[in-house]
């Protein structure tokens, strides 16, 4: 089993480390780089994203044909978590949530017309993007077949009713990807569509408060009533609309853990570099016995959470579901970030619970990650089912190909 990186692959990585290092990491401890939401500021953004294109770093998840770097999924893997030793890195990159997901979606399933005219912007820049599928109780939540937001058909137009929240970067978004109910079909009564920002017939209700720092756009809930999508804007087919939804959540949820696995990385940095320099009782803490248990379990667990995101992702490289592997990675890739950051502020001691370091920052941002994209809970019943339907065939080690079955050139 190789888990060696191919020279492009590694010649990338080393690119975005020295973009990292040297452009992003110490605007991060400047007040004016960051907005009222603790994001990195629009400004900035913009002056850092044509860098980020002119080094040859934009987008490097969609086709080249595109202005993309045709990355695999694997490859992905590797340049994602490097991007993510910076807060700033994956939406400097244009490989942040939820553009990230929405683009791979679209890539994977619109008509080439659908592409032109709701994917490029999004791959150039010129616009956000959000996916609304999350609803309030009593709809839709981690169980799509719970969806109320309707769209019923009236003539070549669909009329959508309901509401929608934790709609991620609603606020900014030009583009919108929408999961409704078409029928009671129980598999096959959502279907999926795209409306712009400038469609009436809906509304942005407010901007949901919340714990950690905020993606551009927010968490928002939205209300629809009456916005008429015409059919041709309709993703994939009638009823397809869990399809797309399993489409993107699988890769969305794999590249969510390749950024955690970044910025646990930049945490044990962090701890590293202090237990290397602090004193107490006349000895470094890194020559203590308890720092180093502290730090050989967070690293272990970091390096666990990475193989199984790789994992996954070779096993979607050869065009694999991969459904328990990417569970299994998102379950590990995110209790392992709030672990490991936990960490890093315990051996900082109250310099880490200040905003002295960004522990305190990822920490807030850390423990959203058990949440998004599924609970921890939820995916531990995937593996489940897998392990209920397989049996031990769930530990057999895949035959994989020399090289992935899909190509991006």
């Amino acid at each position: 089993m190789d888990f060696s990186i191919d020279n492009r692959t590694r010649a990338l990585r080393d690119q975005i480390r020295t973009f990292v290092n040297d452009v992003l990491l110490p605007l991060e401890f400047r007040a004016d780089s960051y907005d009222q939401h603790e994001n990195i500021s629009e400004s900035l953004l913009r002056e850092l994203r044509a860098q980020a294109r002119a080094n040859g770093l934009w987008a490097l998840q969609m086709p080249r044909e595109r202005g993309g770097g045709g990355l695999f999924i694997a490859q992905m893997a590797v340049c994602y978590e490097e991007m993510n030793r910076s807060i700033f890195g994956p939406v400097v990159f244009n490989s942040a949530a939820p553009d990230d997901g929405n683009m791979i979606l679209l890539n994977k399933v619109a008509t080439p017309a659908q592409k032109d005219q709701w994917l490029q912007p999004i791959i150039e820049g010129k616009v956000r993007s959000a996916f609304a599928m999350t609803e309030p109780a009593p709809g839709a939540g981690s169980d799509p077949s719970m969806m109320l937001t309707s769209a019923e058909r009236a003539g070549d137009r669909w009329i959508i009713s309901g509401r929608k929240w934790f709609i991620t970067g609603a606020e900014v978004a030009a583009h919108f990807i929408l999961i409704a109910r078409t029928s009671a079909d129980s598999r096959r009564g959502l279907s999926a569509f795209l409306f712009h920002a400038d469609s009436p017939g809906w509304r942005i209700v407010r901007r949901i408060q919340i714990m950690g720092p905020e993606e551009h756009g927010g968490h928002c809930e939205i209300e629809f009533d009456g916005l008429e999508i015409p059919d041709e804007h309709r993703l994939m087919e009638v009823g397809d609309g869990l399809k797309a939804t399993q489409i993107r959540l699988g890769t969305a949820r794999l590249t969510h853990c390749m950024r955690w696995n970044g910025m646990a990385r930049r945490a044990l940095e962090l701890a590293v570099a202090h237990v290397n320099t602090r004193k107490a009782g006349g000895n470094l803490l890194s020559a203590r016995e308890g720092v180093q248990w502290l730090l050989g379990e967070a690293a272990m667990k970091l390096d666990i959470a990475r193989l199984l995101t790789m994992r996954a992702a070779c096993c979607m490289d050869t065009g694999d579901f991969a459904r328990p592997e990417i569970s299994m990675a998102k379950i590990a890739a995110s209790e392992t970030l709030h672990h490991v950051v936990d960490t890093a502020i315990q051996l900082h001691g109250a310099k880490g619970y200040s905003r002295d370091t960004l522990l305190e920052w990822m920490y807030r941002y850390a423990r959203q990650a058990r949440l998004v994209d599924g609970a921890s809970e939820v995916h531990k019943m995937v593996v489940a089912r897998s392990l209920l339907e397989t049996g031990s065939d769930i530990w057999n080690w895949k035959s994989q190909p020399a090289e992935p079955t899909t190509t991006k050139e």
